[in-house]
């Protein structure tokens, strides 16, 4: 693959507009990354839609009016071939596939030129679109459901870019964001503000290393259920933990088997209130967490060290 820097174009010519091509960068990658739940797979989208278009000779690249619309809609159709094959891919993975964790999101933002200073609205949509409870229920949605709610509901394209993306009409397009809103919706109950989350995730690490099955019962939803994602690299649960009795029991019996140079620590997962597990200080575990009311809802357990690069610095 050609590889992109800011000093010319994979053909070795002077690229007087590599600024303005590298500046669509950040929303790419952040499109990306919504739509596959995986950093190291969007940034390869990303890289590969840079590579096809330095593939190009000079006088195509000029015929192009919008340089990022067409970097746009190549990495979001290279994404959806990715999302078909992935299902075939994780019908072997080891354990539940979960998204990847992020340690820092800001690279991962994105938005239309000026959201950071645009409708507050916008912003806040785009910041709960990287959180993994909601790119967990993207992964229940078909891929063109997925690719037509993200680039509509979340990035402001119209239909009729998403349907030369998709390859269907703009009604079409407009009925599967409308299916995968719904599927949103269900998933989704109102959750308190971040600080809410924070104080019931700061309450469960201590009910949790004091192993005090009690208080974890009262902090979690009685049909709480607990996933992790294990991929055969590190030893986990293989099948999901359901209820808040059995997910406080196993919680206070992992708790009993920490190795003692295991340390727990509060870090922001996604950009939401998380705890981490540092062993001889490098992170080997990130538990994200899902809330309704007062009442822990989900925990996702990340330990496959392949989703966990980015935490190395953490």
């Amino acid at each position: 693959m050609t590889t992109i820097t800011r000093s010319g174009s994979g053909h070795g010519r002077p690229d007087p507009g590599l600024d303005a091509l590298m500046g669509e960068r950040p929303q790419l990658v952040a499109v990306a990354y919504r739509l596959l739940g995986s950093a190291a797979e969007a940034e390869d989208a990303v890289q590969e839609a840079y590579a096809r278009w330095y593939a190009m000779p000079p006088h195509e690249q000029a015929a192009i009016v919008s340089p990022g619309a067409w970097l746009t809609t190549v990495a979001s159709r290279i994404c959806l071939n990715v999302l078909g094959s992935a299902r075939v891919r994780r019908e072997t993975y080891v354990g539940t596939w979960l998204p990847e964790p992020l340690p820092d999101v800001a690279e991962w933002g994105g938005g239309r030129p000026g959201a950071a200073t645009a409708d507050p609205a916008e912003r806040v949509a785009l910041d709960e679109s990287v959180d993994l409870a909601f790119l967990v229920v993207l992964e229940s949605m078909t891929p063109a459901e997925r690719v037509a709610f993200v680039l509509h509901d979340v990035f402001c394209h119209s239909f009729a870019e998403v349907a030369e993306i998709v390859g269907r009409s703009p009604a079409a397009c407009r009925q599967l964001a409308s299916s995968a809103r719904r599927r949103v919706r269900a998933a989704r109950p109102p959750a308190p503000a971040d600080a809410g989350r924070a104080r019931l995730v700061r309450d469960f690490k201590r009910a949790w290393e004091a192993k005090d099955i009690k208080a974890l019962v009262g902090l979690l939803d009685p049909h709480a259920v607990a996933t992790a994602d294990g991929g055969g690299r590190a030893t986990t649960f293989r099948e999901p933990i359901r209820g808040g009795g059995q997910i406080a029991r196993a919680w206070a019996e992992l708790a009993r088997r920490r190795p003692p140079a295991v340390a727990f620590a509060e870090h922001p997962v996604n950009g939401r209130p998380g705890l981490v597990a540092r062993e001889d200080g490098a992170v080997v575990s990130v538990f994200a967490f899902d809330v309704a009311g007062s009442r822990i809802t989900r925990i996702w357990v990340i330990r496959n060290p392949e989703k966990l690069a980015r935490w190395a610095a953490c």
